[in-house]
């Protein structure tokens, strides 16, 4: 059963980091909206489905949001703990009040009303129907968790989970883990393991980049005042000289620079906290790219046709968006996978009053800046 209608200038589809910041920028510009989040909290990945040691890879001053600094007292490199409580006094501070458990089960620009119209399952309680001349998809990157299928997978002996659901490396020690993944997350998960005692091992599939935060973070002040790809450039050689042949160790460079690559793809260089040290001294095995599980589920087999025996296999292979499934006539902004399809940096427009924040491919930063676009583009219209 479907009831009521609630009417407002800017609907938000998502609570997270991105949605909380438009929804700021909006405050700030007195623009009235409403924010639909189908979780029970505010920046569930943070909150819910997050490991414990996690902390921001890039220092705080990048990842912040518009209109309200870190504390000063917070690390360079905030916590989860910290983060998330940044992100409760964020939206008590600019009186962010999301409506919980709404489902979005479809959004559809009316032509003749000038307006999207947006239905939602709201707690369980049956359907509502939101009207609202702008839309803002604040899904974000990391919405639905992904398990590529792998031949077998359904017939190992052992446990399966994904990165959402791991916490710490506490009840794996001696365990054999296979982690599939070697973006930051994975990265960081193997050495959590590693440290807890686990036999671990990671699936490095194709080229990457590994990084130190310290170089990292001088390449992001740089591209203030220099080309992308002279930073690129200067980045490589630095990791070069810090890092030494990664071949040697299962790892091979892609021929894009880290920037160039993560507009061009979307793939974030890995930025080394400790786990390229293990892999170093052997503590943590470089695997090549998964292909089968055989032997009644004993065996994992890998593409160069070794097979091992593991307790646990982890993936963190990342998230889906399902923008798709829902969202109708957005595709001159977003395409299948509900990434935007307009280059940065005029990514975060479409038409008829559709917007999208966080999908840019640049973490907080980009997505604070998507924010403060949108929200001035908003008021000019209004």
């Amino acid at each position: 059963m479907t009831t009521g209608v609630e009417t407002t200038a800017v609907i938000i589809v998502g609570a997270g980091p991105s949605g909380l910041a438009t929804a700021a920028c909006l405050h700030q510009l007195l623009i009235p909206y409403i924010i639909l989040e189908r979780e029970d909290c505010i920046a569930s990945i943070f909150n819910k489905k997050s490991y414990n040691r996690l902390h921001l890879h890039l220092a705080k001053k990048f990842c912040q949001l518009p209109h309200l600094p870190f504390p000063a007292s917070f690390p360079t490199y905030v916590s989860r703990s910290d983060f998330v409580k940044y992100l409760d006094d964020y939206a008590a501070r600019f009186e962010i009040r999301p409506m919980f458990c709404s489902f979005v089960k479809s959004a559809r620009f009316d032509e003749g009303g000038e307006k999207w119209v947006v239905e939602a399952e709201v707690g369980g309680g049956g359907g509502r129907w939101f009207e609202g001349r702008f839309l803002v998809v604040a899904t974000g990157e990391t919405s639905d968790a992904f398990i590529p299928e792998v031949d077998g997978l359904s017939e190992f002996k052992g446990e399966v989970i994904h990165s959402t659901e791991y916490r710490s490396g506490e009840g794996f020690e001696n365990k054999r883990v296979l982690v599939v993944g070697a973006g930051n997350s994975g990265m960081e998960i193997a050495l959590d393991l590693s440290d807890y005692g686990a036999k671990t091992s990671i699936v490095v599939r194709s080229p990457v980049h590994i990084v130190s935060r310290w170089s990292v973070n001088l390449a992001l002040m740089l591209l203030k005042i220099l080309p992308m790809h002279l930073v690129d450039t200067l980045l490589v050689l630095v990791n070069e000289v810090t890092y030494g042949d990664l071949s040697r160790y299962g790892f091979q460079r892609p021929k894009d620079g880290p920037f160039l690559g993560k507009v061009k793809s979307g793939k974030y260089p890995i930025v080394d906290i400790g786990t390229f040290k293990k892999i170093k001294s052997g503590e943590i095995q470089v695997l090549p790219a998964l292909k089968s599980i055989k032997g009644g589920g004993d065996e994992v087999v890998f593409e160069d046709g070794k097979c091992y025996q593991f307790d646990v296999i982890l993936f963190a292979t990342g998230f889906k968006r399902s923008t798709r499934l829902w969202l109708h006539g957005g595709d001159s902004l977003l395409n299948q996978d509900g990434l935007p399809k307009p280059e940065y940096p005029n990514h975060w427009k479409g038409e008829n009053g559709l917007y999208c924040v966080g999908l840019s491919r640049s973490g907080l930063y980009g997505a604070a800046m998507d924010a403060q676009n949108i929200a001035q583009h908003i008021f000019k219209l209004i």
